[in-house]
C-alpha cells in the first residue's frame, strides 16, 4: 500500500511556480525544485512525474493566479476605465519592486520555450487570449458605464492593451527605467480615452 502524501501539493506547486518564474526552466536545477518546495527527489518525481511536468502543472497554476488576480482588478473600481488604469498601475508597481522583477511568466517562457515547444505555445496563446478577453469585457464594460467612448472597438483595444501589458512585463524583467513604463502607461490611458 502506497504511503500517503506527507505534503501540500499545492504549496510545493506555488514554490516551484516562484522558481521556474525568477530562473526560467532551463536555468532551474532539480536542487533549486527540491529546495524550494521541501520535497525529497522520490517526492517530487512520484508527485510530478518529470520537471518538465511540474514545470507544466506550475505554469498552470500561474495561469490561473493570474487571471484571478486579473478578473479582480477589473472589476474593483466604479468604472471600467478605472480599473484597467489601477491593473496597470499595478504592473508598473512591481517593475518598481527591486526583490520581484520577474516580468511575466507566460512572456519569460515564449521567449525560453517559444519556437521549440509546440505545446507550450499552445498553453501561452491560450493564456494572452485569456487576458485579451478579460480586457476586452472590461472595455465593453467601459463603454456601457460611459468610461470609455462608445466607438472603441472593444476587441481591437484589448489586443492593444495585452502586447502593452506583455511589453510592460518584459521591460520590468529587463530593469528597465521605470520612466519608461510610466511613459507606455501614460500613452495606453490615453487610447481608452
Amino acid at each position: 500500500m502506497a504511503r500517503p502524501r506527507e505534503f501540500d501539493e499545492r504549496e510545493a506547486l506555488l514554490q516551484a511556480m516562484q522558481v521556474f518564474w525568477s530562473n526560467g526552466f532551463e536555468a532551474t536545477s532539480l536542487t533549486d525544485l527540491l529546495k524550494a518546495t521541501g520535497l525529497s527527489k522520490s517526492s517530487l518525481y512520484d508527485t510530478f512525474g518529470s520537471k518538465r511536468e511540474l514545470f507544466l502543472a506550475a505554469f498552470e497554476v500561474y495561469r490561473l493566479e493570474r487571471m484571478r488576480m486579473l478578473d479582480g482588478y477589473l472589476k474593483s473600481k466604479p468604472t471600467a476605465f478605472a480599473s484597467i488604469r489601477a491593473f496597470f498601475e499595478m504592473v508598473v508597481e512591481h517593475a518598481r519592486l527591486a526583490d520581484r522583477p520577474f516580468g511575466c511568466m507566460s512572456c519569460n517562457e515564449a521567449v525560453e520555450f517559444g519556437p521549440h515547444d509546440e505545446e507550450v505555445q499552445q498553453l501561452i496563446a491560450r493564456d494572452f487570449l485569456g487576458i485579451e478577453d478579460a480586457l476586452a469585457h472590461a472595455v465593453e464594460r467601459g463603454k456601457a458605464d460611459g468610461s470609455i467612448p462608445g466607438d472603441k472597438d472593444a476587441r481591437k483595444l484589448a489586443r492593444f492593451l495585452t502586447v502593452t501589458h506583455q511589453g510592460l512585463q518584459v521591460m520590468a524583467r529587463s530593469k528597465a527605467n521605470i520612466d519608461r513604463l510610466d511613459d507606455a502607461l501614460g500613452v495606453m490611458l490615453q487610447a481608452l480615452q
